[in-house]
């Protein structure tokens, strides 16, 4: 007699399932039991599939899986559907043997039927019931948790926390391999010291979970009995944890087995399929987090690493001056990017400080970043002044660029800088800029203002490119800020928007801490607030951020400066930069008491600066000064030339568009005037807080 036809007098099916060609084989037996006619059929994997309960296949396939990997029996619960897909038929059993390995394997197996538990009778039915909804919810929120896990510590500390339907373990360990040898990755529910036994110990070891990492299969000892009878050389180090049951699972990574996973049970584990695929899950989902958190903590050492590298110390002390510096990186990749900032000892005794950013925020940028650091210090460090130093940084880094083809996405690149040359002695700073933001100085009294200064193209772009230098003093008391763009921009904000949050913090710094002030600057930037002071733009963009400070100290006995001043050049090349000088003026004079005498002094400034560039062939120097108490000041502004043709006062007429100038400055100015010099002339006026302001309403 057939083994079908023996079968089918018990109501037993038979089925093939053949995973290489996708094909599923029923008996007529089986068929019936699928609602299929009574006769032998084959279907399609996808039209068997829509034979069952789509929970129920999705299970199975787990099982089938299992039992290939295990070479056990697969068994499984599983719901016969209706063709509509609508109504249960039946509930069948399924018991296979997979045949064949990977891809390529068949299962045979029987079918059979039978009742449908009762409620609340068995709840830990495999396959069906409430048991199967907790361990989908267990499994759906271990994923999860996992997934979040961005450390190894991470992932164990979820992995502890992990409470298995029905059968949670008591004591977890995770074995990882380093040679030929087995290591403890980390443990739970053990007491100090409990594992050192198990710490360092040779793959050869009879011990399961070295054996689970030399054959990639797991060990599963539901015994204190089998645990003795198949590892006798290491039960004794197991004995004394009293556990009852235990399973040790393969991680396995991309095919390779990269350690093992225990859990110990306190009380009987029978460990059915259920509770074995279950355990095969949860270890493949620990197996891809300790992979993806070993990936990352790699990444982080290795950015630690190279920022350590890369982001040298200020050096020694600098006697008269404090400096403090902040590197911040975007968050991402490598957490490091194209962003410096340095300080060179230079043979004329003096120091540099150097600030840039190398475009981009890849490994590529960093590498480039490093190369001209290295350039700018060789340059610096020959002697050369600053507009040296920078066109021959241009040229450096136009040559290390330009190799590139033209459709390689990585090239050219560019690079802004900001080079300073302080003198200790007497505060002197010389400073060139290569499309960087510009700087910004803090007085004494709190008053912040960005520094206008001349600048260049970015370093790369072009090699022939000049940088002209911009001289500027740095009173005691008085602090220097460069930074990048990133501590002005990210956020979503503008230029403008980036600097008045950037000035709110300088100006409310009272304390004299140069490394708070630096922390503050960041923590608003990056910080909690930072939420809160979101910019125009839509997005928040987020990009590396370099700051760095240099301090001039005053003397103990020194009172706080009660004068502010200000001084820039507008070059006959440059008319734009008029509007620099009525931004510095505001800036100056940002908390004067009335605002009409500041829109006066704006008004003076801008048709002095504008005469010298309309009617002389030279540059117009501004320097401007408010002196004395708050409330009482007074306001000195100066506009000087080369040119020794003095103004002349003239009445022009209606229709005239020019000769107003010494008219305004004689009505608005408190007092003011035209002083020859042995080169050229100054014109000046002054305004005084406390008096009251001239009214050009007539005018």
């Amino acid at each position: 007699m057939r083994t079908e036809d023996v079968l089918a007098a018990i109501d037993t099916g038979l089925w093939r399932w053949n995973n290489a060609s996708g094909t599923v084989t029923f008996d007529a037996e089986a068929a019936r039991l699928m609602g299929l006619p009574a006769e032998e059929v084959q279907l399609t994997e996808s039209a068997a599939r829509a034979r069952f309960h789509p929970v129920d296949w999705n299970e199975i396939q787990g099982i089938v899986q299992l039992a290939v990997t295990e070479g056990t029996v697969a068994e499984a619960r599983l719901r016969v559907m209706s063709e509509d897909g609508r109504q249960v038929l039946r509930t069948v059993r399924s018991r296979s043997k997979p045949f064949g390995a990977g891809t390529g394997y068949q299962l045979i197996g029987t079918i059979q039927e039978v009742a449908e538990t009762a409620p609340g009778t068995a709840a830990r039915t495999p396959v069906t019931g409430d048991w199967r909804r907790s361990r989908e919810a267990f499994l759906l929120d271990a994923g999860r948790a996992l997934a979040e896990a961005r450390s190894t510590a991470e992932v164990l500390r979820v992995a502890a926390s992990l409470s298995m339907p029905g059968f949670s373990p008591d004591g977890l360990a995770v074995f990882g391999v380093a040679g030929d040898r087995l290591t403890t990755i980390g443990h739970h529910g053990h007491k100090p010291g409990d594992e050192d036994p198990f710490r360092d110990m040779p793959l050869e070891t009879d011990y399961p979970a070295a054996e689970v990492v030399r054959t990639g299969r797991a060990i599963y000892l539901p015994t204190p009995e089998e645990y003795r009878t198949r590892f006798p050389a290491t039960w004794p180090l197991a004995e004394g944890f009293g556990r009852r049951s235990w399973a040790f699972v393969p991680l396995v990574v991309a095919g390779r087995t990269m350690g093992a996973w225990m859990a110990g049970f306190a009380h009987p584990v029978a460990f059915t399929p259920d509770e074995r695929s279950v355990l095969t899950t949860v270890a493949r989902m620990l197996a891809q987090a300790l992979a993806r958190a070993g990936v990352e903590e790699s990444e982080r050492e290795l950015s630690e690493g190279l920022q350590r590298s890369m982001m040298p110390t200020l050096g020694p002390d600098i006697p008269g001056m404090k400096v403090a510096a902040r590197y911040v990186p975007t968050g991402g990749g490598l957490q490091v990017g194209g962003d410096w900032y340095d300080m060179i000892p230079l043979p004329s005794g003096r120091f540099a400080l150097v600030i840039g950013d190398v475009q981009g925020h890849d490994v590529r940028a960093a590498g480039l970043m490093g190369q001209l650091r290295i350039a700018l210090r060789a340059y610096a460090s020959e002697g050369h002044r600053p507009d040296g130093v920078l066109s021959r940084a241009s040229r450096f880094l136009h040559g290390i660029t330009d190799t590139y083809a033209p459709d390689d996405h990585s090239s050219p690149r560019f690079a802004t800088c900001l080079y300073l040359e302080v003198d200790p002695a007497d505060g002197t700073v010389e400073l060139a800029r290569a499309g960087h933001p510009e700087p910004a100085v803090r007085m004494p009294d709190g008053t912040v203002l960005v520094r206008t200064t001349a600048g260049g193209l970015p370093l790369g772009i072009d090699a022939d490119t000049d940088y002209p230098t911009t001289r500027l003093a740095l009173e005691p008391g008085e602090t220097l800020m460069v930074c990048t763009d990133g501590l002005i921009e990210t956020g979503g904000h503008d230029l403008d928007s980036g600097w008045s949050r950037i000035r709110t913090i300088l100006e409310s710094h009272t304390e004299l801490d140069l490394e708070r002030l630096a922390d503050d600057l960041v923590q608003a930037v990056h910080g909690p607030p930072s939420h809160h002071t979101t910019g125009p733009l839509s997005d928040r963009r987020e990009d590396d951020i370099a700051v760095l400070l240099l301090s001039r100290e005053a003397a103990r006995t020194d009172k706080p400066s009660a004068v502010r001043s200000t001084a820039m050049t507008v070059a006959q090349a440059e008319p734009e930069r008029i509007a620099g000088t009525r931004r510095q003026l505001r800036e100056l004079l940002h908390d004067w008491a009335d605002e009409d005498q500041v829109d006066s002094a704006v008004l003076m400034v801008s048709e002095m600066v504008t005469n010298v560039l309309v009617h002389t062939d030279g540059d117009a120097l501004l320097t401007a000064r408010a002196t004395g108490p708050v409330g009482s000041r007074t306001l000195h502004v100066e506009v000087t030339d080369v040119s020794d043709e003095l103004p002349h006062k003239r009445r022009p007429g209606e229709m005239a568009s020019s000769g107003r100038g010494l008219l305004l400055m004689e009505m608005l100015a408190h007092k003011w005037g035209v002083d020859p010099r042995g080169q050229g002339k100054s014109i000046w006026f002054e305004l005084y807080e406390d008096a009251p302001p001239a009214s050009y309403e007539d005018f």
